[in-house]
């Protein structure tokens, strides 16, 4: 275990380094750059911009300084947030993109979960077809379809609910709705194929021929290996539901990185786009580090430490 974790640990370095440095070429590679205008500014102005920010120096040498600064994870200011670093940005919209996406997962695997199983387990029942009307209804609708009709409906229309901000209780409610709707309608159909799959293996026909009861065969000996398909959806689906969907927080005005990161593109804001890319990268390649540990508590038969003869 000890040797796949630290094997793990480096090809998540190379990984990063990889991501990187291609996001920094290409960046640079684009004509224009952060202070480019439609008003051209003067000569000697824009010098002194360059100059402050070091972008007159050669490519290998800004790089060369940025890696060294990330080391020590100052990620730099932002070319267009003036008196703003990366990691200020980060740091106050991080928290508020992952408690919508915290929400949003756990709300999936609420209702998808159980959806999953009892359509399994009712295969072309009646239970079964409404579930799975429901996932394809949920995976067709793109969410800024289902947020819009939210606000329309909740909002307008009946005035329950806050149309848009965040903070109250409230105002939550639309955002991860509309955030789940999509990832809850996966999970279910996921879960689903799954259990179809597990439920007619041999070890699940022995455990009900031995008198077990039915929550027990279900839970104890199917649902556990079934799971595994949906675990492995889960790492890319946090990564990235926690650092910001653009869409869902640009209709409900919700100031969390996700609309930092697209705003940034628009601006060619350098600093931003490195960071939250790396960000967003660390956060991507742990949370499939965790996944694949988590396997081996799930399922006893998988492990990662090697047989020696």
């Amino acid at each position: 275990m000890t040797r796949f974790i630290l094997q793990r640990f480096f090809s998540m370095v190379i990984a990063l380094w990889v991501i990187v440095t291609v996001t920094f070429l290409l960046m640079h590679a684009i004509p224009g750059g952060p202070f480019t205008f439609e008003k051209k500014l003067p000569e000697a102005i824009l010098r002194n911009i360059e100059a402050r920010y070091h972008l007159d120096w050669p490519l290998w040498k800004q790089y060369a300084d940025y890696m060294w600064n990330l080391l020590k994870w100052d990620l730099g200011p932002s070319f267009k947030y003036e008196a703003r670093t990366v990691n200020d940005i980060i740091n106050s919209g991080f928290p508020i993109s992952a408690t919508l996406g915290a929400l949003s997962v756990s709300l999936a695997l609420v209702i998808g979960l159980p959806a999953g199983i009892i359509s399994a387990l009712n295969q072309n029942k009646w239970q079964d077809n409404a579930a799975m009307f429901a996932a394809i209804v949920g995976v067709s609708v793109p969410n800024f379809i289902l947020a819009s009709l939210l606000m329309y409906v909740f909002a307008l229309k009946l005035g329950w609910l806050p149309p848009a901000r965040w903070g109250s209780p409230q105002q939550v409610i639309m955002p991860v709705i509309a955030l789940s709707g999509f990832s809850t309608a996966f999970i279910a159909r996921l879960m689903r194929s799954s259990m179809l799959e597990v439920v007619q293996q041999d070890y699940i026909r022995t455990a009900r021929a031995k008198g077990l009861p039915q929550l027990m065969v279900i839970y104890r000996h199917a649902v556990k290996n079934a799971i595994i398909p949906v675990v492995t959806y889960l790492g890319p689906l946090i990564a990235g539901v926690f650092t910001g969907s653009f869409i869902i927080e640009h209709i409900f005005a919700i100031p969390g990185l996700g609309k930092h990161y697209v705003t940034s593109i628009y601006n060619r804001d350098y600093t931003v786009i490195l960071g939250v890319t790396i960000f967003y990268s660390i956060l991507l390649v742990l949370m499939n580090f965790l996944v694949d540990v988590a396997y081996v508590f799930i399922d006893p038969r998988i492990s990662y430490v090697e047989q020696r003869e």
